[in-house]
């Protein structure tokens, strides 16, 4: 069956956000750390087409850099959420002690929303890169857990898993050839709205001050740097604005388009 039209456009947004800030090292940029004499707040224009920041950084330099940053921070933390997730959601199948002490943990971890529970972290913890990946996961991994679990209740009560019980086949290779391969599908859609929520709370996480540590950019600290020089120069927030907005829906595109194309 041929692709949504949804899918294919988020992939393709996704394919160039995730370009530009991967490859920004070799686009002959500025370097985002760089303090160029003389260039307090520029407006957008020649050599700096999103100008310059409060402390005479190019924008458009950092928001390709926060780019990268987000990625790699996101693409950090989901895998971990993910594999954790699905770890524990098997686990909690096969004891049912286990599954109850592990839903109450979920429902104290998901009655925080993701960005207070990630400020929480980083307070305990203090602000840094792996604070943030940390944080993300941690948000994330009930919401794995708890879709593994439905998943495997579902699917081993299907026809085909029920024959391979009746025929002998162990628990574990029920699970391994009958039931995860066919809980991939709704697993690979979540995370792709994981890699979306990442990406708002990393941002969201710098914006406050408790994200990415200064000086390295980030798409949330160029954010709020633009916020407190709005009125010096108003165009200087348009470039981490599109940036998370683009990557956010890029991700959302392809988790619909995918849920849809595979229904």
């Amino acid at each position: 069956m041929k692709p949504p039209r949804t899918l294919i456009a988020g992939a393709v947004l996704l394919i160039v956000v995730v370009l530009a800030g991967l490859l920004a090292p070799l686009l002959g940029l500025v370097d985002p750390l760089h303090q160029i004499p003389g260039a307090n707040l520029l407006p957008p224009g020649d050599g700096h087409p999103l100008g310059t920041d409060e402390l005479n950084r190019d924008v458009l330099s950092r928001v390709l850099y926060g780019v990268r940053t987000s990625l790699i921070v996101t693409f950090s933390a989901v895998p971990i959420a993910a594999l954790v997730g699905i770890g524990l959601g098997l686990s909690s199948t096969v004891s049912r002690a286990l599954d109850t002490v592990l839903a109450r943990l979920s429902d104290v971890v998901l009655a925080f929303p993701a960005l207070m529970l990630a400020i929480l972290i980083t307070a305990l913890r203090g602000p840094g890169t792996v604070t943030v990946v940390i944080a993300i996961a941690v948000a994330e991994i009930p919401v794995f857990l708890r879709l593994t679990r439905a998943e495997v209740l579902r699917l081993r009560e299907t026809p085909y898993a029920e024959a391979a019980r009746i025929a002998g086949a162990s628990q574990g290779w029920i699970l391994t050839r009958h039931v995860l391969p066919n809980a991939l599908e709704p697993l690979a859609v979540q995370t792709a709205l994981a890699l979306s929520l990442g990406v708002f709370v990393e941002a969201g996480l710098s914006f406050v001050g408790v994200g990415v540590r200064p000086p390295e950019p980030s798409l949330g600290s160029v954010l709020a740097g633009a916020v407190h020089n709005w009125d010096a120069n108003a165009g200087y927030a348009w470039g981490p604005l599109v940036a998370v907005v683009a990557l956010s829906l890029a991700l959302l595109l392809v988790a619909r388009g995918f849920a849809g194309w595979r229904r």
